[in-house]
């Protein structure tokens, strides 16, 4: 586990000033997230926070802090593993970056739509995989929730892969799909979800790998000349607890916290799936080219990207098993 940062030291003494005291005294968790408030993870977060709240008639209380403020995910997870912060709703790729693993959730069309990613997530595979987590690293998984499928918006017109190479590309800060984009010939370039719409606007990237919601949502498609609709690639999420945190509970509150936190993560995949379809009504409505593509697009980058994965996840073989209903 990794030592405290000076800025890690100094987010933990800033977030006990914000509750005025720790869990361990006002069980009021702190639960840190880098999506918007109209978010559906933070939605299904405060969901959370308020049926806690109500179960244990108010003896337990969720804080929650979205669109980044305690920091961005690398960040928070060290908070998580020092026991300064209690929760996170946090991307899976923050967790590949740890347990290279877990990159297998993002091997290209793994999930042929959202509906079947929602299903992989809830799978047995899937869910075992979190057992491992504690150990590795310092974490309680507690399941999964998603966001829709991956989707390119690009400001110059994108007729063939060709036209994205030497492009910068925005990513979400992982390995898996900065190699995806590598092998595409594109120059993939991580940014933290604040920026990219200011970078899209002033072209300080080309295009950005994003899911359907926040294409709308946050209308980066404003900065859009073609919209890929390619669903390359699943996108989830998974609820954390502090293991340090998590050691200190009881096993009462352990099973409550477990129960009605997986209850809104399935809520969160089921209202991706359900929205999913509008989103893209939406997006189809902005006057913009919107082109659906399917595999044959990326060309060799599927391939290469699984002789780099393969070795390095080998959970890939039982989650596409699953995916397929083997």
């Amino acid at each position: 586990m990794k030592p405290m940062t000076g800025w890690t030291a100094a987010a933990a003494v800033a977030l006990a000033a914000i509750t005025g005291a720790g869990p361990a005294d006002a069980r009021e968790f702190r639960l840190g997230l880098i999506t918007p408030p109209s978010h559906i993870w933070t939605k299904a977060a405060e969901a959370f926070a308020a049926d806690l709240a109500a179960e244990t008639g108010g003896a337990q209380k969720v804080a929650v802090f979205p669109s980044s403020q305690l920091g961005n995910e690398a960040q928070m997870m060290q908070l998580l593993q020092s026991g300064a912060l209690d929760m996170a709703f946090m991307t899976v790729a923050e967790v590949s970056n740890r347990v290279p693993d877990f990159g297998a959730f993002y091997a290209p069309y793994l999930a042929r739509d959202v509906a079947a990613a929602g299903r992989l997530l809830k799978s047995d595979v899937a869910l075992n995989m979190l057992q491992t987590l504690p150990r590795k690293i310092g974490v309680v998984g507690i399941g999964f929730g998603m966001a829709g499928m991956r989707q390119i918006v690009s400001r110059d017109k994108v007729t063939t892969a060709a036209d994205l190479r030497g492009k910068k590309l925005r990513i979400t800060p992982f390995e898996p799909i900065r190699d995806f984009y590598v092998a595409l010939g594109a120059a993939p370039t991580p940014m933290p979800l604040p920026d990219v719409y200011d970078a899209l606007a002033n072209g300080q990237v080309d295009a950005i790998d994003m899911d359907l919601e926040l294409i709308w949502k946050l209308k980066f498609y404003e900065h859009a000349q073609t919209i890929l609709i390619s669903n390359h690639m699943m996108f989830p999420m998974v609820g954390l607890v502090s293991a340090r945190v998590w050691s200190g509970l009881s096993e009462a509150d352990r099973a409550t916290i477990t129960r009605l936190m997986r209850r809104h993560l399935d809520g969160v995949i089921a209202t991706a799936i359900e929205e999913e379809g509008r989103f893209l009504a939406e997006v189809e409505k902005t006057g913009r080219e919107v082109r659906h593509v399917g595999p044959e697009f990326f060309g060799e980058a599927i391939a290469e990207w699984e002789r780099i994965w393969a070795p390095k996840a080998p959970a890939l073989g039982e989650l596409r098993a699953a995916a397929s209903g083997g």
